[in-house]
């Protein structure tokens, strides 16, 4: 077993200059924000959507776009408005009068890198839309089904302080992605940095560093990272106690969980966690890689109750005491 890490290991680090370089490519728009940027690469690893909530003016938008720059892929964004339709976002069957005939308009999904921006400002039949190209990688117009490009990711941004013309995402497509990240404010030095760079109106260059195939050569190593029995069992243990907290000495917890975390949140950590890994330059899981991406992974998972609520309890406060309470392997 120990030579098999070592050689995922040595691979690991081997394509580990591509990673670099793709982040060098990011950096040289995006300032700080390596929590946002180190996530948007998990995601391209790990074949993951991700939501990504913060308040305006924090370059959740601009940091999707660059990544998208950097890498050589189709890119589309879409601007999710209030009187957005479906056909608007997969297509829709065009009638021609000539001949009397059906013709298929493929929509704006069908692109590698989507950019969902204020996906919360669409209403529910949209989501549905969207529901099945994040699940099943493919669309259905009329009687037909396409595949989606592959790879296929949506990275969705969602504004929390303005509820105005928004509408609230359905459980179900939010436990379709991955992560769901909260972008804070960048530091005084950061903002500094920011402000130099941003005051001068000039075009930065961004070189795409990565192609599709390259994507999944990467993907293929990473899957191969091993995951301990133990890490297992400690993933198993976290979710878990989202759904019977008693049985973990969280008893305090019951009556502030309405629903638990599904089985997809268990496969989402460990893949979360393996591409956390491939970053470390490491062919092995460890603890600290699914501490570190626990909360990003569980806290849309996690529905809170009524009593959560008025004891100003979030899904992100238990995820954390989970986190506290739950042994360590």
């Amino acid at each position: 077993m120990d030579v098999a890490i070592k050689e995922v290991t040595s691979k690991v680090k081997e394509t580990s200059a591509v990673i670099q370089e793709l982040t060098r490519e990011i950096g040289k728009v995006i300032v700080g924000q390596h929590y946002l940027v180190e996530r948007l690469l998990i995601a391209l690893l790990a074949d993951g959507h991700i939501l990504i909530e913060g308040v305006p003016g924090l370059a959740k938008t601009l940091s999707v776009r660059t990544l998208a720059r950097a890498v050589n892929t189709k890119f589309q964004r879409i601007q999710f408005t209030p009187d957005l339709l479906p056909a608007d976002l997969i297509g829709t069957l065009v009638y021609s009068p000539k001949d009397g005939n059906f013709t298929t308009k493929k929509g704006p999904i069908f692109a590698n890198i989507i950019l969902a921006d204020e996906i919360n400002r669409a209403p529910s039949k949209v989501q549905s839309a969207l529901l099945e190209a994040m699940q099943e990688r493919q669309v259905t117009i009329g009687e037909t089904t396409f595949p989606l490009p592959k790879p296929f990711l949506v990275l969705a941004t969602q504004n929390p302080i303005e509820q105005e013309g928004t509408y609230p995402l359905p459980e179900a497509q939010v436990d379709r992605f991955m992560l769901k990240l909260v972008v804070t404010y960048p530091n005084k030095k950061e903002e500094k940095e920011i402000l130099e760079r941003m005051s001068v109106a000039r075009e930065i260059e961004i070189n795409p560093v990565i192609d599709a195939a390259k994507i999944y050569e990467l993907r293929a190593i990473m899957n191969q990272i091993y995951v301990d029995e133990k890490i297992k069992d400690y993933i198993l243990d976290l979710v878990f106690a989202t759904r019977e907290p008693a049985q973990y000495r969280l008893e305090s917890l019951k009556p502030l969980i309405s629903y638990g975390a599904s089985p997809r949140a268990s496969i989402m950590l460990t893949l979360a966690a393996k591409a956390q890994a491939f970053l470390r330059g490491r062919g092995y899981v460890t603890p600290d890689d699914v501490k570190q991406i626990g909360l990003d992974v569980l806290r849309h998972r996690v529905l809170v109750t009524y009593e959560a609520e008025a004891e100003d309890m979030t899904s992100e406060d238990i995820v954390k005491k989970i986190f506290d309470q739950i042994e360590v392997p």
